[in-house]
């Protein structure tokens, strides 16, 4: 499923944001590719909500196809994060590229959230 484009950062080509959805034996996993940032954030907030409305209890969101992702991302997987501790649904996270995990580095987030 394809979702917004996002605007790039200047001087660069664009990069389409998508996103992919794959049903897992128990919960799902969704797939963003492209840039993570304030343009595309939004659409990426909606999917992951019409999923959980869905019934879906455990959520693997996987950054491994992010191109660039920005605070904004950080700040979307930080409140999902805090959802998910407070109503009782899993979210996992599979890690980024080096350039997406090294927003987490810089802010001390990766050791507190649940990465495989």
């Amino acid at each position: 499923m394809s979702l917004e484009p996002s605007t790039p950062p200047s001087g660069t080509q664009p990069q389409v944001f998508g996103c992919e959805v794959q049903p897992e034996r128990d919960g799902v996993r969704v797939l963003p590719r492209g840039e993570l940032d304030a343009a595309s954030g939004p659409a990426l907030e909606r999917q992951i909500g019409e999923l959980r409305d869905a019934g879906f209890r455990r959520l693997i969101l996987d950054l491994s196809q992010l191109d660039f992702m920005d605070s904004t991302g950080l700040r979307l997987i930080l409140k999902w994060d805090a959802e998910a501790r407070q109503d009782g649904f899993s979210i996992v996270l599979v890690p980024g590229p080096p350039t997406v995990q090294r927003v987490f580095e810089v802010t001390g987030t990766a050791a507190h959230l649940p990465f495989v």
